[in-house]
C-alpha cells in the first residue's frame, strides 16, 4: 500500500510570548443523572430511606422486605430530629418466629478491612441488636457479617467495620433482627425497628470517592476542576454542607430524581486538593440572589471570624479554602436553564451578582456566561465588561450543524465530527476581533466551560454512545489543538463530562449509559464496578501529561479533506488539512512536543523537520490509535485503546513518523 505523504516544518526559535495555561486541560462534574452514583464509592442507594417505592409499600426507593414473617409490616415515619427523608420503621411480631429487617441488591469488592457501615436506629427495648450481612444473592453465601448493639431506645449513631471475603457483582446487603433474638411476648408496642440511615463506604475511598475513579482522575492532570452545570441553577449550596445524615434531600429539578447531598461544597474542594487541582465553582443565578452566591465566597474564602467563615470552620475546616474562580451563569441564554432571561437581563444580573461577590474578596477571577450566538456576548460585555474576566463558551460538536443523521454514511459523518476545531477556530476569532474592538474589552479572556462531542440527538441515541469511540477521541484531540493555538486567549477548558453522566464521561464506571431523558438503561454485562478510560480520556492524558510551555510555529503540508454538508455551514469546509498540527516548546526551552492529530481515513508517512532545535538523538512518539475509528472501551475490553510509546532515532533534524488513519499523536523530542 502506498502511503500518502506529509510534512511538518518546526520553528522552534519562533516561540508565542504567551504561557500555555494547565487549566485548560480542565474537567466537569455535575450531579446529573447517573455521574454521582458513578463517581461516588456508596453501594447503596436511598441510604436516608427519602424515596417511595411503588412497588413495596411502606419501604423506601431500593430497599426491599428481608423476613419469613408473614405478618412483618413496614412502614415510612417521619425523620428523625435534624434528618432529612423519613425513618424506615420494621414492626414484627414475636409469633412468626422468624427474623425480619430491609435488604438492598448491592455489588461489592473484596475489602478485608471492612466497608465503613454508618447506621443512625432506635428499638423498641426488646430488641437488642441487630445483624448486618453481605451475602452473595445467587449461592447464599455469607461474605460478611457483623453484630451491632442497639444500646439505646433513643435515636443513636452506630458505627462497624463489615469485611468482605471476595469480590461479588450479585449481592445482598442486609439488615434484620435475626431468629436467635430472644422472643418477646407483647404484641402491641414492641418488636419495632426504626432506622433513619445506612451507608456503606469500601475503606479505600478517598473522601467519599472511588479509589479507582480517583486514580485515573489524578493521571489525568486536569489542572482545573469545575462544579457547575445545569442543575447548578437551582442549587442552594447551604443545603450541603454540615453533617450529611442532617442534609436535606432536595429535588434535582433539572434532572430529575434527588440532588446528592453526599458531594457539597466541603467534599467538592477536598476532592480538588485531593487532586491538586484549582477549584472552578458556578454559582446559582437562576433560583439564587448576590447576597447567597456572595455568602459562598465568604465560605470558601472567609476568615473564621467572619459569619460563613466560622460556619466552615465548625464543619471542621478552619483555615480558608482560597477558590479564586467564580463563573456566573450557566447557560443562561437556554431556555431550558432555570433563571434563562434575555441578553439584557442577564448583564444587569451579572454586575449584581459580580459587585456582590467581589466585596467579598476582590482578588477572585469571575466567569461571564458567554454564548456562541455573538449578539449576546456584545450585549453583556458592553454593559458588563469592567466587571468580567472570562467570557464563558459551551462547544458541542454534532451532526445537526450539518443536516445529517444515522442514515448519513458513517465516512462523511466522520469527516463532518472532525472538523471540531475548524468550528471552534470561527467562534474565537469572532470573540478575538469583538475583544480588540475596544480597550474596554482587552483585559477579556476565554473559558471553554463545557465542550464535547454530540453525535446524534442525544434524545433518541440508543446502543453505544459514540461519544466514547476513537473517531470521538480524534475530535476532541484535534478541539484542544485549537484551544493550544489560540492559548493568548483560551486559558480554561473543561470537558463534560468527568464521570458517567450525559454524554459519556471519559471515565466509565460499570457499563451503563445515560441519556438525557431516558435515565439510565443498563448496559449487557453486569460488570458495575468495572472503571475504565474512553478513548477521549486516553487522548486528554496524553495532552495534559506533556511539558508545556509556550506554542512554537509550525507549517503543515498534507493532503486535505471536504465535509459535504447539507446545510450552509459557517467555516470553510472545502480543503481542510488531513493532519491537525500544534508545536509547544516547555519554559526551558530544550523539550519540543509536537501533538498530531491525523483526522484523515489514511494513512500518512510524515516528516517532522526540527529547525535548529536538535540534530540528531531519540524522540518519543506516544500513539493513541485502533483499526477502525468506531472501536470502543468496555468493560469487557477495557484497554482496547490505550496510549502506547514508541521510541523513534531522528538525524539530520528530521523526524519520520508513520501515522495511522483517525488516531492521535504526541511528538516529544528532548534536546
Amino acid at each position: 500500500m502506498v502511503l500518502a505523504r506529509a510534512k511538518i516544518q518546526v520553528n522552534a526559535d519562533q516561540v508565542a510570548s504567551d504561557t500555555i495555561n494547565p487549566y485548560m486541560f480542565g474537567h466537569f462534574v455535575e450531579d446529573i443523572r447517573d455521574h454521582m452514583d458513578a463517581m461516588l464509592a456508596y453501594p447503596l442507594k436511598d441510604m436516608d430511606f427519602e424515596s417511595v417505592d411503588g412497588i413495596y409499600r411502606g419501604l423506601s426507593g431500593s430497599w426491599r422486605p428481608y423476613t419469613n414473617g408473614k405478618s412483618t409490616l413496614y412502614a415510612l415515619e417521619p425523620a428523625a430530629k435534624h434528618h432529612s427523608g423519613h425513618s424506615q420503621l420494621v414492626r414484627m411480631y414475636s409469633d412468626d418466629e422468624g427474623y425480619a429487617g430491609i435488604s438492598q441488591t448491592i455489588a461489592v469488592k473484596q475489602d478485608g478491612d471492612g466497608y465503613d457501615l454508618a447506621l443512625y436506629a432506635r428499638a423498641s427495648v426488646e430488641i437488642r441488636f441487630v445483624v448486618a450481612e453481605i451475602v452473595d444473592a445467587m449461592s447464599g453465601e455469607v461474605l460478611g457479617s457483623i453484630r451491632i448493639d442497639i444500646t439505646s431506645h433513643n435515636w443513636a449513631h452506630y458505627e462497624s467495620r463489615l469485611t468482605v471475603g471476595r469480590d461479588c457483582e450479585h449481592a445482598e446487603f442486609r439488615l434484620y433482627v435475626p431468629t436467635e433474638h430472644e422472643r418477646w411476648l407483647d404484641h402491641v408496642s414492641t418488636g419495632m425497628l426504626w432506622m433513619d440511615h445506612i451507608s456503606l463506604l469500601p475503606s479505600d475511598s478517598v473522601g467519599n470517592v472511588r479509589k479507582e475513579v480517583m486514580d485515573m482522575t489524578r493521571d489525568l492532570n486536569a489542572g482545573m476542576m469545575r462544579l457547575a452545570g445545569n442543575y447548578i441553577s437551582a442549587y442552594h449550596w447551604q443545603q450541603a454542607i454540615g453533617p450529611v445524615h442532617e442534609r436535606p434531600c432536595v429535588v434535582n429539578e433539572a434532572w430529575g430524581g434527588w440532588t446528592n447531598k453526599y458531594f457539597g461544597t466541603d467534599e467538592f474542594i477536598q476532592f480538588c486538593r485531593d487532586l491538586n487541582v484549582e477549584p472552578l465553582i458556578c454559582v446559582n443565578d437562576g433560583s439564587g440572589t448576590p447576597a447567597e452566591a456572595a455568602e459562598w465566597v465568604e465560605y470558601c474564602n472567609g476568615a473564621a471570624d467572619t459569619p460563613m467563615g466560622s460556619l466552615r470552620a465548625a464543619n471542621g475546616h478552619i483555615e480558608p479554602y482560597g477558590v479564586r474562580y467564580w463563573e456566573i451563569g450557566n447557560e443562561v441564554w437556554g431556555p431550558w436553564q432555570v433563571g434563562h432571561c434575555s441578553a439584557e437581563q442577564f448583564a444587569e444580573r451579572y454586575a449584581c451578582f459580580a459587585q456582590a461577590m467581589k466585596a467579598v474578596d476582590h482578588g477572585i477571577k469571575l466567569l461571564a456566561c458567554g454564548d456562541v450566538r455573538m449578539d449576546w456576548n456584545q450585549t453583556l460585555i458592553e454593559r458588563a465588561a469592567e466587571d468580567i474576566d472570562y467570557l464563558t463558551l459551551h462547544l458541542y460538536h454534532g451532526y445537526s450543524r450539518f443536516g445529517m443523521n444515522e442514515r448519513t454514511p458513517k465516512d462523511e459523518r466522520y469527516k463532518a465530527m472532525v472538523s471540531y476545531p475548524e468550528w471552534t477556530r470561527a467562534s474565537i476569532q469572532q470573540l478575538r476581533e469583538m475583544f480588540s474592538s475596544n480597550q474596554r474589552y482587552s483585559h477579556l479572556k476565554l473559558a471553554i466551560t463545557e465542550y464535547n462531542t454530540m453525535y446524534a440527538p442525544n434524545t433518541i441515541r440508543k446502543g453505544l454512545p459514540h461519544e466514547h469511540t476513537l473517531e470521538a477521541a480524534v475530535a476532541n484531540a484535534a478541539n484542544l489543538n485549537e484551544f493550544i493555538r489560540n492559548s493568548d486567549l483560551v486559558e480554561i477548558g473543561s470537558f463534560s463530562d468527568l464521570v458517567n453522566g450525559w454524554l459519556g464521561g471519559c471515565i466509565r464506571v460499570g457499563d451503563f449509559y445515560a441519556d438525557q431523558y431516558r435515565g439510565k438503561s443498563t448496559g449487557w454485562s453486569g460488570k458495575s464496578m468495572a472503571v475504565y478510560g474512553t478513548p477521549t480520556y486516553h487522548a486528554m492524558k496524553m495532552y495534559a501529561n506533556r511539558d508545556l510551555g509556550h506554542v512554537v510555529n509550525s507549517h503543515t503540508e498534507c493532503g486535505t479533506f471536504k465535509v459535504d454538508s447539507l446545510v450552509s455551514a459557517k467555516p470553510q469546509l472545502d480543503h481542510l488539512p488531513d493532519l491537525d498540527v500544534v508545536a509547544c516548546i516547555n519554559r526551558n526551552g530544550d523539550k519540543l512536543t509536537v501533538f498530531i492529530v491525523n483526522r484523515s481515513l489514511e494513512a500518512a508517512l510524515t516528516e517532522v523537520q526540527l529547525a535548529g532545535f536538535s540534530d540528531s538523538g531519540t524522540a518519543h512518539l506516544f500513539e493513541l490509535t485502533a483499526n477502525d475509528y468506531e472501536s470502543i472501551n468496555s468493560v469487557h475490553n477495557p484497554d482496547l485503546l490505550v496510549c502506547v510509546s514508541h521510541e523513534l532515532q531522528f538525524s539530520q533534524s528530521q523526524v519520520s513518523c508513520q501515522l495511522r488513519a483517525s488516531s492521535v499523536y504526541v511528538l516529544e523530542i528532548t534536546r
